[in-house]
């Protein structure tokens, strides 16, 4: 529930002790910061897993740095648990609860009672998968509480000189795989390695999807359609499903994906049998 009454002041005020989990996006950035700014004690808590490429990291350790913030790292081997790898259609609410809580654990221990996370007003609670599993650690909300919508949030994190107030908005590593797909190790370095080329290129807000066995839904809910840019037969039909990725960028940004083309195929095919441009771009 959004508490209009309340702002991140009075909340800091009632929870002078407390514990973040910390991803070193924008949200829970923003939060750490007014944490500090309101004069808390809080502890941010940063979680390794196969499912984070290493720029998330390397921002949380940024941040905390610029902020001489209090950061824990820990870690967590999602792959270890047969639910998470199998990749069902909740596959979010597991790794949360495995996650969320691993962050529970330590920050009890560390003797911070309370644990927060990052979810704003603008985030609907019917459409996150891993919502319950914060309900269920009794995990709070701030941002959302107060009614800072990810606009605002966007916009005081400019004002604080957060260098995260821009950041695009980043889903982990596992939801390039399709529901139903075994997640391993090898998936999710071949989209870390592709999607880190490809933002060496200046592309910003993009996703290298794998298209699902059959066709179908990828892990974005769109259809697996997209415009060829060539497999290794020229027939996509007859290229491995799990060899194949469509890529998903904002509109303007596919005149440099198609002056580069040649160089974008060679260095994608090093992990790819084929490549499709998904034309209906990420807004």
């Amino acid at each position: 529930m959004v508490m209009r009454g309340m702002d991140l002041k009075d909340f800091f005020y009632e929870n002078p002790k407390i514990a973040l989990a910390f991803s070193g996006g924008v949200d829970s950035a923003y939060l750490l910061y007014a944490a500090m700014e309101n004069g808390a004690q809080v502890r941010a808590y940063y979680v390794k897993s196969a499912f984070q490429p290493r720029f998330e990291q390397e921002d949380a350790r940024r941040l905390a740095r610029e902020l001489d913030a209090d950061m824990r790292e820990l870690e967590a081997d999602v792959l270890a648990s047969s639910v998470i790898a199998a990749n069902p259609a909740d596959r979010c609410y597991h790794c949360k609860r495995l996650i969320f809580a691993a962050i529970a654990g330590a920050a009890a221990a560390d003797g911070f009672p309370i644990l927060m996370d990052g979810t704003n007003a603008s985030d609907d609670a019917g459409d996150r998968p891993g919502m319950r599993a914060l309900r269920e650690l009794s995990v709070r909300s701030p941002l959302r509480e107060c009614g800072l919508t990810k606009t605002m949030i966007r916009q005081l994190s400019k004002e604080a000189g957060l260098f995260t107030w821009d950041k695009p908005a980043y889903a982990c590593l596992a939801t390039r795989i399709p529901a139903g797909t075994e997640i391993t190790e090898e998936k999710l370095q071949k989209t870390e390695e592709a999607e880190k080329y490809l933002s060496s290129l200046g592309l910003a807000d993009f996703r290298v999807r794998m298209i699902p066995a059959g066709g179908g839904q990828d892990g974005s809910g769109a259809p697996a359609g997209g415009a060829s840019w060539g497999t290794e037969s020229g027939v996509y039909g007859k290229t491995p499903a799990e060899d194949t990725v469509r890529l998903q960028v904002r509109e303007g940004d596919i005149p440099l994906l198609l002056a580069r083309r040649q160089e974008i195929l060679t260095e994608l095919k090093k992990y790819y049998s084929a490549v499709l441009l998904d034309l209906e771009v990420r807004k």
